[in-house]
């Protein structure tokens, strides 16, 4: 892993017109935040023909600087950036449509938009609009950027696409990875166009010599000078990022200070520990020992997770460890084991969650062998609403199985481990587990895990699926064969073994169902949890209309009749044409 670090420089100016309708902004402090989040540059464009664009310009820049930092640690930068510039474009648009402007969109409070964000060694480039990114490496000058204009007949053009100008946002997304010595430059319409590309490679030359801001910024000044010089006649912005280094780092931003602490020693029964008293031990395993607490102070009963001292030199496991407590404190769902937050320092490395007295879901199976349909529906649909709390932070449980689902005296189901979750935003900076190691269940894992592939949120919803299949058969869809395979072509020789079979109770629409999410193929999977819970519950046309068998099956007396009766009336015809 590398750090970036990173030299910012730019300069907006009117130019020749009265208003400077440009805005722009950074942030590119190297604080604990910007480690999770990344460093930013935004920039936006107001269009000539709105006389109130700069205000638009000036709210895109200064709510995306705030609202982004202020998106959830948990989230990958492309989806935090992409749901803040959602929300802007739904503001600016609203905003128009109560405005005078709302039957002229183009005179209302739009503008063009683009960011760079840069987390970890990767750049992160959002762009909407007709300005320009461009990326300066060993002297080649790439433009990364479209530019969102329609060109008319007779030289007209328009904007096709900007903030503000439809109710849905499309905006173009790409990530690259860096190097050092790295320059990316953004810039509006009144400068590219005014500037070749030869003024602005030369204007860069020897940047690597720019040793403070103030030199960046003289810099970016310069060519917006440069291009005004040239003949630009309108607003003109201009920012630079360049990577002068990109620094090894080993650290661990969100639980290096956990993983620091020692391992607590083995607990006794009545023994008092960091200030809870434990009442007795609840499970102990290879990898960890679970225990029932009560803190001392306020006498409420909690669940203590150790790591097993058998571990202690395991660095990768201690980190997954401590970063269970990390994510359950961010997800809050009645179907999600909850974390409490730190009341005191702690001494040792542990994790504390709410007790759950009931019992896991494999002893209610155990218990109950034969559940009924829509008893299982209730369990899955439970299992799905704190799932998809996972999938809303950009998390993916990867785990989903019967030992790590606990069911309450009330019945209430939630999802209890999260040792083998996945976190995108952390992902970024090189923390937690990678999406496509091993870390699950063979027999519930999805296919695309054992080829070495990235995991998606239909990798869970495969798990579900295969939980449910197992539920309501006591069997699995492909057996044992998913964890052999590890080529693409022995997994499409693989087979769905219908969930139903002569004494099964379970329609066949709903066998269609279980197919569709357990699709070997993940894109010909369910996109979405709710529409896979949805089809469980309600008959879906297509897998009613595909499921429906022929009539020599379902009534074969009506079908021997309806051949005798056809075959009967054939023979009277060439009868009759005999006769006559």
């Amino acid at each position: 892993m590398h750090l970036a670090k990173v030299a910012v420089g730019q300069h907006s100016v009117a130019g020749l017109k009265p208003i400077n309708q440009d805005h722009c902004g950074s942030h590119c402090v190297h604080d604990a935040q910007s480690r999770l989040k990344g460093q930013v540059l935004a920039m936006a464009d107001g269009i000539g023909s709105s006389s109130v664009s700069q205000v638009a310009s000036k709210a895109a820049i200064n709510s995306f600087l705030q609202d982004y930092y202020a998106t959830s640690d948990a989230w990958s930068v492309e989806t935090s950036a992409k749901r803040v510039l959602q929300s802007i474009n739904a503001w600016l648009h609203g905003y128009t449509k109560q405005s005078e402007f709302r039957y002229d969109i183009e005179k209302g409070y739009v503008c063009t938009f683009s960011a760079i964000v840069i987390k970890n060694n990767t750049a992160h480039v959002f762009h909407v609009g007709d300005a320009r990114v461009y990326l300066l490496r060993e002297g080649v000058l790439e433009q990364l950027s479209n530019d969102h204009r329609h060109y008319a007949a007779q030289g007209q053009s328009y904007l096709s696409r900007a903030l503000g100008m439809h109710t849905q946002l499309d905006i173009d997304y790409s990530s690259i990875a860096l190097c050092q010595g790295d320059v990316f430059v953004m810039c509006t319409d009144g400068v590219h166009e005014f500037l070749p590309p030869t003024d602005l490679l030369n204007g860069l030359a020897s940047i690597a010599s720019v040793q403070q801001e103030r030199d960046i910024n003289a810099r970016a000044q310069s060519l917006v000078q440069a291009a005004l010089a040239n003949g630009s006649d309108d607003n003109l912005t201009l920012q630079i990022a360049y990577v002068s280094q990109l620094i090894p780092s080993q650290d661990k931003p969100v639980t290096d200070v956990m993983t620091a602490l020692p391992l607590p020693p083995a607990l006794k029964v009545g023994q008092v520990f960091d200030g809870y008293r434990v009442i007795r031990s609840l499970h102990v395993s290879a990898r960890s020992h679970v225990y029932l607490v009560e803190d001392k102070d306020t006498e409420l009963r909690w669940v203590l997770k150790c790591p097993s001292v058998d571990l202690s030199d395991n660095e990768q496991f201690l980190e997954r460890f401590c970063l269970e407590e990390w994510i359950g404190r961010r997800i809050h769902n009645t179907h999600v084991l909850s974390v409490p937050p730190s009341e005191r320092p702690k001494q040792y490395i542990y994790v504390l969650t709410e007790y759950v007295q009931g019992q896991s879901l494999r002893q209610w199976m155990t218990d109950n062998p034969n559940p009924e349909l829509e008893t299982v529906r209730g369990i899955i649909e439970q299992i799905a609403k704190g799932l998809q709390a996972f999938h809303r932070l950009d998390m993916l449980h990867q785990d989903i199985r019967p030992e790590n689902i606990m069911i309450d005296e009330k019945g209430t189901v939630k999802i209890i481990d999260f040792g083998s979750t996945t976190v995108a935003g952390l992902q970024e900076i090189g923390q937690g587990c990678s999406n496509s190691e091993l870390l699950g269940t063979a027999l519930y894992m999805a296919p695309e895990y054992f080829l070495g592939e990235v995991g998606t949120t239909r990798s869970d919803i495969f798990s579900l699926a295969v939980l449910t299949y197992h539920m309501l058969s006591r069997r699995f869809p492909y057996a044992t064969h998913v964890a052999k395979t590890r080529t693409r072509a022995q997994q499409n020789r693989l087979i769905y073994q219908s969930v139903r079979d002569e004494n099964s109770a379970v329609p066949a629409w709903l066998d269609a169902t279980l197919s569709k999410a357990l699709k070997i193929d993940p894109y010909k999977r369910y996109v979405e949890l709710s529409e896979f819970i949805h089809d469980m519950r309600h008959p879906n046309a297509d897998f009613v209309r595909q499921s429906k068998p022929p009539i020599m099956q379902r009534n074969p007396v009506a079908f021997w009749q309806s051949v005798a009766g056809i075959l009967l009336i054939s023979n009277l015809y060439f009868l009759y044409v005999l006769l006559n």
